[in-house]
């Protein structure tokens, strides 16, 4: 299963992105909102858990790559949230892309066909996302490609430790006829 769009191709992961990958988890400023960078080992099974996804939906965080070089930027796509939350069962959107690919709509315009697929391919009447509050720069993705900030499900993440001032997450959705 391969998405693609104007600039992107959104596919499977191969093992030749693992070192693009690994940089991406172990970049400070991308994983500003996480609670920590990952080594090159967490890093690879983190993937092999991204292609596991993909594997048994057919459809998950996608590899991103560029269409007129091939290089691998980092990921967009759709997957299952694998947590307990008011929301919950959901399907999430989401992304993470090379810092140095920032501010070139390459997330949106990535996120607009995962968010087309999921619509249209995989039949879903609502797909939602989120993001700890603080992070302005994924939070106007979600606004770009038509997520409405929902508060009333912001919510505290389990997988971060409490306390954390990553914890809490700003809750948006979109649903099929947008909003």
């Amino acid at each position: 299963m391969t998405l693609t769009t104007d600039r992107l191709i959104l596919r499977q992961w191969r093992d030749q992105d693992r070192p693009a990958f690994a940089a991406l988890n172990a970049d400070p400023v991308v994983m500003e909102y996480f609670p920590r960078i990952r080594t090159r080992q967490e890093s690879d099974a983190v993937l092999e858990i991204l292609k596991d996804h993909i594997d048994e939906y057919g459809f998950g965080f996608w590899a991103l790559e560029l269409r007129d070089s091939g290089e691998n930027i980092g990921f967009t796509g759709l997957q299952h949230v694998n947590f307990k939350a008011a929301f919950c069962p959901a399907l999430e959107i989401g992304w993470r892309l090379a810092q140095h690919h920032w501010g070139k709509g390459y997330a949106s315009e990535a996120a607009r066909a995962s968010l087309d697929y999921g619509f249209d391919v995989l039949d879903q009447d609502r797909i939602v996302s989120f993001a700890v509050e603080a992070n302005t720069r994924s939070r106007r993705v979600m606004e770009r490609i038509g997520m409405v900030h929902q508060p009333e499900f912001d919510f505290n993440h389990p997988k971060v430790e409490p306390g954390s001032p990553l914890v809490r997450h700003a809750f948006y959705a979109i649903d099929r006829a947008g909003g």
